[in-house]
């Protein structure tokens, strides 16, 4: 009987899975904290910009800028070791953050998580970029990228009912616990694919210093089109996800089992059959123009914009629920795209390392500043609207998808052009 390290096709499969699987415990460490704000802010007495500054920049910050040192270790090292190293950090933090007892501690631990998190994306994006041929690869980013629809669906149940059955500090616990042993799964069963492995033909070479992946990225015109409209995305993407729980217990009186129910099912499984769908079409699309790695996520901003924008408004509990299926199912489109873009733009030498640029870029200004700019409207607003200023701050990200929306479609054009030789990348 084959193992899943010495037959090429389950060992393919069973990599991916792992991967997602790793992916997914990464976000649900992450977004519980997204379920739990409100319990939070009344535990510490904060303000929603000291909670924007918990979900978003403060975790961001050391996330984003240690993923560049661990990205450029994983294109030198052995990639299944620092993901399982990193597995492990995240976890044990994540069930710290339970045993805080101020906001500065929880704050801090928040952090540790965002230094764990750091060694894992990247050196995933180069093993599955190895694994997957590039016109399969939008496919297996799609379905690594569901990991984070899981991981949002379970930290929303996770948080939303144990906070009600117990407290906020046992869901992080639970939470935090079953990274431990997937940390173990990962160092003993996952075997490093060689370097290149789905492309044999193509060059691979030393890797290049830093700064000449940083000139490769800011040199292609696709790849910067590509980072600004994935900015974009993921400012207001995160910021929704961050707020929504809080937007729905607030402006609609649900309890938090109430909405991480719900948010579960919306963004957990109907997101993370957006995301999937979006990759799967891009690689039967792309025969007819290899714009549609980018197009895709321009159809989804036109299917995002007009029902968020009633559902942030209105005062009606169930309009409010169905319009934001939409935000909930195509939010993610952008995430496996774009990491299939960008892997199969640059240079096998310095995928790990031009993924954790990306990911610096992203989340500095979208996770980090995404939720903090909503927690700051809100605040800002509160005094004269009440509760419905945090879904004014929610509203204002609809802009933010336009923008992005316009960068997607210049990105697209410029890959068209490209395959019909009518100009530089």
């Amino acid at each position: 009987m084959s193992s899943p390290t010495n037959d090429p096709t389950i060992h393919r499969g069973y990599t991916l899975a792992l991967l997602v699987l790793v992916f997914t415990s990464s976000h649900v460490d992450r977004q519980i904290v997204a379920i739990l704000a409100q319990p939070i802010k009344e535990t510490f007495a904060v303000s929603d910009t000291e909670l924007g500054l918990l979900t978003g920049v403060m975790f961001a910050i050391f996330y984003a800028t240690l993923g560049m040192p661990m990205a450029m270790w994983a294109d030198r090292g052995n990639r299944r070791n620092i993901i399982a190293l990193a597995i492990a950090l995240w976890s044990g933090m994540t069930a710290l953050c339970g045993m805080a007892t101020s906001f500065v501690q929880l704050l801090l631990a928040r952090i540790g998580v965002g230094v764990g998190e750091a060694g894992s994306n990247p050196p995933s994006h180069s093993i599955i970029a190895d694994l997957y041929p590039p016109e399969k690869r939008a496919t297996a980013m799609a379905i690594f990228a569901v990991g984070v629809n899981l991981g949002i669906m379970l930290g929303y149940l996770i948080g939303g009912w144990v906070n009600e059955w117990l407290d906020w500090r046992w869901a992080f616990f639970i939470a935090g616990a079953p990274g431990l042993g997937i940390a173990l799964l990962v160092r003993f069963t996952l075997s490093e694919p060689p370097r290149g492995y789905s492309e044999p033909d193509r060059h691979i070479g030393q890797p290049p210093p830093f700064i000449d992946v940083v000139r490769a990225m800011l040199s292609s015109r696709i790849i910067r089109n590509n980072m600004l409209g994935t900015v974009g995305f993921a400012f207001a993407g995160y910021a929704v996800v961050a707020w929504a729980p809080t937007w729905f217990m607030r402006s609609h009186h649900m309890t938090s089992g109430e909405v991480g129910t719900i948010l579960a099912l919306m963004i957990g499984l109907g997101g993370g059959l957006g995301t999937f769908f979006a990759g799967w079409c891009v690689d039967r699309l792309v025969s007819r123009s290899p714009g549609w790695q980018a197009w895709i996520n321009v159809v989804a901003v036109v299917l995002i914009v007009p029902f968020a924008s009633v559902a942030y408004t209105t005062d009606d509990s169930r309009l409010a629920v169905m319009l934001f299926i939409f935000p909930a199912v195509f939010g993610g489109t952008y995430i496996g795209t774009n990491f299939a873009l960008l892997q199969n733009q640059i240079p096998i030498a310095m995928r790990a390392t031009a993924a954790a640029i990306n990911l610096f870029v992203l989340n500095i200004l979208g996770l980090g500043l995404g939720p903090l700019t909503v927690g700051a409207i809100s605040d800002a607003l509160t005094p004269a609207m009440g509760d419905g200023g945090l879904g004014m701050g929610l509203l204002a990200m609809n802009g933010v998808l336009l923008w992005a929306g316009a960068h997607y479609l210049r990105a697209g054009w410029l890959l068209h052009r490209e395959r019909h030789g009518n100009g530089p990348a």
